[in-house]
């Protein structure tokens, strides 16, 4: 039988709504109906692919254009943070984005997303968000949890904490990490949870800003290396997605490169957030440009603070991933 169901990336983030859209595409085939709930910067995003698109700001008003740029903006303030430590960047960075994260679920609320959910009247909602929004569990309808960046945003406590960078049994370097992160994190915690509160939902413990799914959760991570974890994750309730690829309907015809033509091909990006770090790709490409490849560069929006780049590589303001990865070595 044919359900409708909500989709839900998280807001004004494209890597999430594509992988969304390659899940998409086969519950379609099955002959489901997904329907894409997006902020309005990224229209057209599920449509391109047949999908019926439904909007609605996570933010304070502003442009389209400004709300597109809203995660860049954010990633080149914090920029000179990735050359620090994983625990240095806790008061940096990861307590950038949960303030971040946290403004967009209560303008969410603010701007009506319940009101989107009941104009769809989902059978289902499919959620990639590493916070609670609160229309999500007050839909009237079961809703599965996509954890579309790493296993261990589900905690464990055998397990190294989500953004440490901690080994898998380094026990010193867990204590440490989680002591820093409650000290910067737990006031914004509270203020969430007195949040949720005021919504209507329950209270969650520290350090959890949503809880799994207690119907279905999906983790776009590679079984065979899943940590070994004291809790273990129920199977039926928590499934590995050993990957998710889309597909797209264009082919790609690989260039004519002035050098190494006969020579593999490589694909760098850094994704649609890495690209910010103009500087660092720089060096890459200065890396590559000595090596016996041909390499294709995805440098985003950037690409007029690029000079010519070497004989050997070609750099693009986007690449269709899934129709280039066919030719790369």
């Amino acid at each position: 039988m044919s359900k409708k169901i909500a989709v839900f990336p998280e807001p004004g983030a494209i890597g999430p709504a594509m992988n969304l859209v390659g899940i998409c595409q086969g519950l379609r085939e099955i002959g489901h109906d997904p329907v894409f709930v997006l902020e309005p910067g990224l229209k057209d995003t599920a449509a391109s692919y047949g999908f019926e698109e439904h909007y609605v700001s996570c933010m304070e008003p502003m442009s389209a254009e400004a709300q597109a740029r809203y995660w860049d903006d954010f990633m080149i303030k914090y920029m000179p943070t990735f050359k620090t430590s994983p625990y240095n960047q806790i008061a940096t960075y990861v307590k950038g984005c949960w303030e971040a994260i946290i403004y967009t679920s209560e303008w969410s609320v603010k701007n009506g997303l319940d009101k989107v959910f009941a104009d769809i009247k989902p059978d289902l909602i499919i959620n990639d968000n590493v916070a609670l929004y609160p229309a999500t569990e007050q839909a009237g309808c079961p809703w599965v949890r996509m954890i579309s960046c790493s296993e261990n945003e589900i905690i464990d406590p055998d397990i190294p904490p989500h953004l440490s960078g901690c080994g898998e049994k380094d026990k010193d370097c867990f204590k440490a990490y989680r002591m820093e992160f409650e000290k910067e994190i737990k006031p914004l915690h509270d203020n969430f949870m007195d949040f949720l509160e005021t919504q209507g939902c329950k209270r969650m413990p520290f350090p959890e800003f949503v809880l799994p799914s207690p119907y279905l959760n999906l983790l776009l991570y590679p079984k065979p290396l899943r940590f070994t974890r004291r809790n273990p994750l129920d199977p039926e309730k928590f499934v590995y997605l050993d990957g998710c690829v889309r597909q797209e309907s264009e082919g790609y015809d690989v260039p004519s490169f002035r050098a190494n033509n006969d020579k593999p091909l490589l694909y760098f990006s850094f994704g649609s957030l890495g690209v910010s770090d103009v500087g660092l790709i720089k060096r890459i490409i200065g890396v590559l440009a000595t090596a016996p490849y041909r390499v294709l560069v995805n440098v985003g929006d950037y690409i007029a603070e690029y000079d010519t780049p070497p004989d050997n590589v070609i750099i693009n303001s986007w690449y269709s991933q899934t129709a280039v990865l066919p030719h790369v070595d």
